[in-house]
């Protein structure tokens, strides 16, 4: 008789056991909405660039972006308006930039070459946004360099 019972209770306690674990099994499995981050604010470095630039002349500008977090799906933008001289702003050797447009940036190193067309100061700004509104502007002068 003792032995039944305490076979009785060596059961129940294992049959308590399996359902204490297959509780904290289904506790664990319900979905919780997770709070995923998409949207990461950027920062932009940019190299030093001359301040001089003779007509038909290209300075190289190298910039990168440099994000608070990282998302894969997070597309980048640039765009550029020229507010004084003329010139040409280009990536590589791709057809040159209308200004206002947007063009997708592939990389967040990249390097850009912006070719003057004309024999007077000029300046722009470079605007990079991503696919969550977030935007940075970049302003770029530049003195005409007189060749003698």
């Amino acid at each position: 008789m003792k032995n039944i019972i305490s076979n009785k209770i060596k059961t129940l306690f294992k049959f308590s056991l399996i359902l204490y674990i297959i509780g904290l099994l289904v506790q664990s499995c319900q979905k919780d909405d997770l709070e995923i981050q998409q949207n990461f604010p950027f920062e932009v470095s940019v190299m030093p660039v001359p301040k001089d630039i003779a007509k038909d002349d290209y300075v190289e500008i190298r910039i990168t972006i440099l994000p608070e977090g990282n998302f894969s799906d997070t597309k980048y933008y640039l765009r550029y308006f020229q507010f004084e001289g003329t010139g040409k702003l280009q990536y590589y050797n791709t057809k040159p930039y209308f200004p206002n447009d947007s063009y997708p940036l592939y990389e967040k190193e990249f390097r850009l070459y912006y070719t003057s067309t004309s024999e007077v100061s000029q300046s722009f700004t470079v605007w990079i946004s991503d696919s969550f509104g977030n935007e940075k502007k970049i302003e770029f002068q530049f003195n005409n360099k007189k060749i003698e």
